[in-house]
This record gives C-alpha cells, sequence and structure tokens, in this order.
C-alpha cells in the first residue's frame, strides 16, 4: 500500500464505520418504543445502559491497562454519565409517544443549542454566520413541532429536553477531552447510567419474559457496538469529514419507523427536518473549518 493510499483507506474505513452506527443505532430506539408499550421508561433506559457496559466491559479492559482505566477528572465523568442518562431516558419519552424520526429530527436542536451556550461555557467566539445558521436550524424545529397548531403533541418537550440535556453532555465532553482515552470516557458513560438508573429501577420494575430480556440485551449490545464504531471511525478520519455525516441516522431512523411501526413524516415534518439538518450541518462544517469542536470523537450522534 502506498503511502498516500493509507490515508484515504483509514478515510474510507472511517465514513464506513460511522455510516455503520448510523444504520443500526436507530434499531435501537425502536427496540425502545416497542418496549415501552410495556414496561417503564426508567426500566428501559436501565437495560440500555447496563447492558451496554457489560458488553463494553471486556472490550475495554482488552485494549487498556488498569493505569489508564482511572480518569483524571472523575466528578466531569459522573455528570457527563447522569446527563446522558437524563437525555436518553427523555428521549425514550419522545419516541414513546412520536414516531421514531419526530423525535429524533426535534433532538436534533442540540448543536444548535451547543452554539449559543459555547461562548459562555466553552469562552468560544460565534460568528454572525453560525448565530444565522441557529436561527434557521430553531425556524426548521418549530415547523416540525408547529405550537398553537392541532398537529403540536406535548410528547414534543421531550424532544426538546433530550437535545437541550444532550446540548450539556457535548458541553461536558468537549471539557473531558485529553483527559482519558476515548474508550474509557465511553465506558464510564456507561457504568455511571447504569448506576445511577440501577438505584432507582427497583421502585418501577416489571420482571420482563424471555423474549423481553433478550429485547433488552440486544438494545445495551447495539449501543455498545454503535459506540464503539464511532470511537473507531474518529480514530481513522477527521472529525471535520464525519461530523455531517452523523445526520445520516435520520434516513435509517426513517427507514426503520416505517418498516416497524408504519410512520412516515408528513410534507411539513420533512420540510422542518431539512432545515433542521441542513443548518446544523452546516454549524458542524462552520466550527471544524474554525478549529472549534464542540464534541469528542466518543460523542455518539444520538442519545442512544
Amino acid at each position: 500500500m502506498t503511502g498516500a493510499a493509507a490515508p484515504i483507506d483509514r478515510r474510507l474505513g472511517g465514513i464506513l464505520m460511522l455510516l455503520g452506527a448510523m444504520a443500526i443505532l436507530p434499531l435501537m430506539d425502536a427496540i425502545a418504543k416497542h418496549l415501552s408499550a410495556t414496561f417503564p421508561l426508567l426500566e428501559i433506559t436501565w437495560a440500555r445502559f447496563f447492558f451496554h457496559f457489560l458488553v463494553l466491559l471486556p472490550i475495554l479492559l482488552a485494549r487498556h491497562r488498569p493505569a489508564q482505566l482511572w480518569p483524571r477528572r472523575p466528578a466531569l465523568q459522573i455528570l457527563r454519565g447522569g446527563l446522558l442518562m437524563a437525555s436518553t431516558f427523555c428521549f425514550f419519552g419522545g419516541v414513546s409517544y412520536m414516531p421514531l424520526a419526530d423525535t429524533l429530527a426535534i433532538f436534533f436542536i442540540s448543536p444548535l443549542i451547543v452554539t449559543l451556550l459555547a461562548p459562555a461555557l466553552l469562552g468560544e467566539q460565534v460568528g454572525l454566520r453560525r448565530r444565522t445558521a441557529v436561527a434557521v436550524g430553531f425556524i426548521g424545529a418549530l415547523v416540525i413541532i408547529r405550537p398553537g397548531l392541532t398537529v403540536f403533541q406535548p410528547a414534543a418537550l421531550f424532544g426538546i429536553g433530550s437535545g437541550f440535556i444532550y446540548a450539556l453532555y457535548s458541553i461536558t465532553t468537549r471539557k473531558l477531552a485529553g483527559t482519558a482515552p476515548p474508550l474509557v470516557t465511553a465506558a464510564y458513560t456507561a457504568l455511571f447510567g447504569a448506576i445511577g438508573t440501577s438505584a432507582v429501577v427497583p421502585f418501577v420494575w416489571r420482571m420482563p419474559a424471555p423474549g423481553e430480556l433478550a429485547l433488552m440485551v440486544l438494545m445495551g449490545v447495539i449501543a455498545a457496538v454503535g459506540h464503539f464504531l464511532i470511537v473507531l471511525a474518529y480514530r481513522r478520519a477527521e472529525a471535520s469529514l464525519l461530523s455531517p455525516l452523523t445526520y445520516s441516522e435520520m434516513i435509517a431512523m426513517v427507514a426503520v419507523g416505517y418498516a416497524v411501526f408504519g410512520d412516515f413524516p408528513d410534507f411539513w415534518t420533512v420540510v422542518g427536518i431539512v432545515i433542521l439538518i441542513g443548518s446544523g450541518a452546516y454549524i458542524s462544517i462552520r466550527e471544524h473549518r474554525t478549529g472549534r469542536q464542540t464534541g469528542s470523537e466518543t460523542d455518539p450522534p444520538s442519545p442512544g
């Protein structure tokens, strides 16, 4: 392999890994939506984190020495895990009442919120172009939600809450950049999510049947595999190339929602999705061109 071919092959591998993660993560959200008809949201969230950590643990121990497993900023690691746990809970609440694609579309306000909060929480300057993109993105979100109209669903507040909390999670991730290997940070996020939900899930516990338990385990497997693919992808290709591709998850989410539940976004929802994703992708590209990255290689593109 020539020197020029090696980087090209690595980038292609990173692209394929990221697209693979985007293709499988909506399956986890579909399982959560299916289980929400029978189980409390807290128990579904517990299953997602608990089994995710169990699957990720042997991979973590195989790839890192014991000395690498203790993070330098444990308080921020705990905060990061708690934020993702809360964002996931809200997201699962949204999909339990709304179509998968609609919830994900509303969730995509998160990069807009990160851009708005970056000056205060990260000390970054946000120029007129990105502020304009944020305004356009929020217009797209309003087109999807349509407040004040009969189409508005209160469940959309779950998606809004999930996106806002995930923005804080992304900012926390930025502050943790370089303090621990990406896989270690991802494992701690799953661990703290599992611990946090395990402390309260006994109060709402419903014993799953074998088939239901298998679906819960599958959620954890999908989460672990998807997140691990994201870590590997960002090690092979630069964030400026990969970040806009994370919006491909919307395509997979629409396909899964239609195939499993018969849901398909209406015309105005599609218009809002296009506006919202377009503005988010522009912000992502603009941030990387100016050397400001609001996430990290451990950031999943969705709360799943």
